[in-house]
């Protein structure tokens, strides 16, 4: 179905910024690791949340403003297009915060 599809074309996508990454389930949730969590996803009823961490999330606060987001997810809705350019810069933040 098209949210199976969308799933996978952000999975895909993560395994295109990361592919040294490697995959596992953490908190019930597919997760990228390289040291520690990169990301987790996971579809729920109406969207799909993103668990990129606080620091992330509080770095990306000023182009979260069309997405609803807490201190730990990113809320993306089902009828809404997956933001990659965001995501690989998420991702890109991510992997520096933790290289240093």
């Amino acid at each position: 179905n098209n949210l199976q599809q969308k799933l996978n074309s952000l999975r895909e996508h993560i395994k295109q910024c990361v592919p040294q990454a490697k995959e596992k389930i953490s908190w019930s949730m597919p997760t990228f690791f390289i040291n520690t969590n990169l990301i987790h996803f996971a579809q729920h009823k109406n969207h799909i949340g993103l668990y990129p961490g606080a620091q992330a999330i509080a770095h990306f606060q000023d182009v979260l403003t069309n997405y609803k987001h807490s201190k730990g997810a990113i809320q993306i809705p089902n009828d809404m297009p997956l933001p990659f350019e965001l995501i690989t810069k998420i991702i890109k933040f991510n992997l520096d915060k933790n290289s240093n």
